[in-house]
Order: structure tokens, then sequence, then C-alpha cells
């Protein structure tokens, strides 16, 4: 990549100016290691473009699930160990997410047994100061020395939460338990004049606890390296192998199952109820193929339709569409052993008696019920997410939203006037 003016340099990392964009800088990773906040330091040939490739490859992932990240493109192929990324005013707070107790918490913690398993995942804030050999701070502290808002610490805790998830599902997909995580934010300029909160910095090998099937003694991660007293080039070496392997499994954090959902439909007329569906499911990243056939007057067309999808490549979940007598969300999930999920279209003729057929169905036949064309959606994208990390975090960022919807709408309440003239509580 062209590079600009030096603009800042971190322990294995250098930033520059892109000289196309006043935005955007390029940050290069370098081949060092370091512990103790910097007081052990190698060098390991190669190990900045794995930390670039790494990074890189995180950074899709989450930028393909909506997380808001700082990542632009790079860190691949011909970019080597460069990466360009949106300027940032970056926020020295370190945020830490932990789903086992190890490393430091449990030598501050004496009382807490390693591989104790938090449940929900703990948060916690270290200032970044060498010197003091990064304290802990609270979120009040932050907000008391002005460091960030309140606002901004409660999305850190949120985005590193988050992010935590979808990477523990994909690295759960390889049967490997992540335990820890460091990740740092910054502020970005928006087209409007104000700032938003960005993931920033890396996300690289040094970032966490990784132990393949929960194993602390098959670590991959930068605690090999702590570990070593004075290393040799064969221990330096083994560590470039561990950083390989993460890139290489990395690599297929973003990969697809090629799981769709199939849509069948008893009538044109349900049409408009899988517009919704299939509109839906394009927000989670799932494809969608509508059919139309009838359990009642196309029977064996319905049975050739249902045994086409389920020789399709991928994982199929079916949402049947029908009204009236709901037979086919029965007859199809009787024929196949994928999932179903009934979406009836309930009318006004019936006074809602329709609902029926789809509720009381004989033993072995097990359609779910789902009315509402989004969350029969959303049913479905959770099934496929099983496979699918980018649908997985689709569905998390999306949920994510609503909870902060409702919470913006009851802060919204406070700030109301009542008859009386006095703001609401």
């Amino acid at each position: 990549m062209n590079k600009g003016a030096e603009v800042g340099r971190g322990k294995t990392k250098v930033l520059f100016q892109d000289p196309k964009r006043s935005d955007a800088l390029v940050v290069v990773s370098q081949d060092s290691i370091t512990a103790g906040d910097g007081a052990k330091r190698d060098v390991i040939a190669g190990k900045g473009r794995l930390a670039a490739l790494t990074t890189s490859r995180i950074f899709r992932l989450l930028n393909e699930a909506g997380l808001p990240t700082h990542y632009i493109s790079g860190g691949e192929d011909a970019d080597d160990n460069e990466m360009l990324v949106r300027r940032c005013e970056m926020i020295p707070i370190e945020v830490v997410v932990r789903a086992v107790a190890a490393g430091s918490y449990v030598k501050r913690n004496p009382g807490v047994k390693s591989g104790t398993v938090f449940a929900p995942r703990l948060v916690e804030f270290f200032f970044k100061d060498d010197a003091r050999h990064d304290p802990q701070y609270t979120a009040e502290q932050i907000v008391e020395e002005k460091i960030a808002t309140a606002a901004e610490v409660a999305v850190m805790a949120d985005l590193a939460r988050l992010n935590f998830d979808i990477l523990c599902h994909a690295w759960r997909r390889q049967n490997v338990l992540l335990v820890d995580l460091k990740v740092e934010f910054g502020r970005a300029a928006t087209p409007n004049g104000g700032t938003e909160i960005l993931l920033a910095d890396v996300i690289d090998n040094d970032s966490w606890r990784v132990w393949p099937a929960g194993d602390q003694a098959l670590m991959l991660d930068k605690q090999i390296y702590r570990n070593l007293g004075t290393p040799s080039a064969s221990d330096l070496d083994n560590v470039k192998a561990k950083y390989e392997e993460v890139a290489e499994r990395v690599g297929q954090f973003a990969k697809r199952s090629g799981g769709f959902v199939g849509i069948i439909m008893g009538s044109a007329s349900d049409n408009d109820h899988a517009d919704r569906i299939a509109k839906a499911l394009a927000t989670y990243g799932v494809t969608a193929r509508r059919h139309i056939a009838s359990a009642h007057k196309t029977p064996l067309y319905a049975l050739q339709k249902v045994q086409l999808l389920d020789s399709a490549l991928g994982q199929v979940v079916y949402i049947t569409i029908a009204g009236r007598s709901n037979a086919l969300s029965a007859f199809v999930d009787a024929a196949t052993a994928n999932p179903v999920i009934a979406s009836p279209v309930i009318g006004s003729t019936w006074g809602g008696m329709e609902i029926v057929s789809s509720l009381a169905l004989p033993t072995g036949v097990a359609s779910m019920v789902v009315l509402e064309p989004e969350n029969a959606a959303l049913a479905a994208a959770k099934i496929l997410a099983v496979d699918d990390t980018v649908i997985y975090g689709r569905v998390a960022v999306a949920q994510y939203r609503n909870r902060n919807k409702l919470i913006d709408a009851d802060t919204s309440l406070s700030s109301t006037p009542s008859t009386n003239g006095k703001a609401t509580e």
C-alpha cells in the first residue's frame, strides 16, 4: 500500500497516514512479540504477516455480521502485513471479556479457581499505561476521569460482549474454547459531524486465549510465549507454528454453510406473506427458494418439491404458508427429516379458528408454528446459524439493536413532559 507520514507507533505495529484519504490510516504489523508490558521482547520473522492476516479475517467477519469496526481492507494477498483502517481517536482502555477464569484474573482473585466458568461473561476495563502495568478501572473511574462518557462505556461493553459471542461461536464450530479476549475501541467521525464507537486496533493471536477441546495444555495463543523463560530459536519456531495454525483456522470463520430456506406456499395468494419472510431472511444473509404446491390439490407435486429441496446442497429449513385448512405444514414435516416452520395466514373469515389445523397434529409430526412472517424468518435463521457464524452474528446484532430500541424508548419517557409541566420519572 502507498503510505504517507508516520503518525503513530506501538509495540507491534506502526501507523501511517493514507495519502489518498484523510480519514484513513495504513496499519503495518511488525514481527515483534512482547510480554510483561514490553519488558520481554523477541522478533519472529513473518509474525507481522500472520498478525495482519488474522486481524483482517476477523474484522471481515465482524463487518459482515454488522458490527461497527475500523477495518476497510487489506491484510491478505499482496497487502502482506498492511491494512487500511478508518482513522480513530483511540480510547486508552482495554476491554477484556472472560468466559473462563484464567491468567491474570486468577492471580488477582486467588479465591477463584482456574477454569471457573463465568455466566454471564465477565467484562473488565484496564487503563493503558505500561508504567503502571495497565491498572484495572471501573466504569465509574473511566467516566470520572473523562476518558469516555457513560454512554460510550456502555457501548464498548456491549460491543465487546457481542464480538466475543460471535468469535466464540466461530471457534466452537472447530471445537476450540475461546477463554478470554482483549479488544480496544476508537471514536470515528460521522458524516453528520458526530462520532461513533468502533472496534479498532487489532484482534490477533496476541488478543485472546484459545484452547482446543477446552484443554489448556493444547493452547494456541500468546500464552505459550509468556510461559517461556529465555526462548531458544526452536521455541520461537514453535510459537510461530501456533500463530500459523491460528491464522489458518481463522480463515474458516466466515465460511458460509450454504444453508437456505425453502418457502412452500399453498397458493399464489400467499406471496405477500412470503415476501415479508424473504425480506427478513435477507437481513440475516439467508437465501430463500420459493415454490407453490398444495397438499390438498397437488399432493404428489408437493412431495416432489420437498424431495428436490432435500436433495439440494446445503442445509434446508422449510417455512410453509397456507390459509384455511393448513394440511401443508404437517404434510411437509412428515415428508422430511429437516426442520419445518409453519407460518399460516390467519384471516378474519373464520375468527382465527384456522390456527387449530396448524396446532392439532398427529403423533410423529412436529412442524413448529410461528405466525408473524418476520419471526418465522428469525426462527429459521437461528437454526441455520448453528453452522454459520455470519448468520449467527447477524442475528446477535439484530437482537442487540432491538434491545437498544426498547431502552431508548424507555429513556425518552424521562424527558416527556407530564400534564403538570414536570418531566416524568
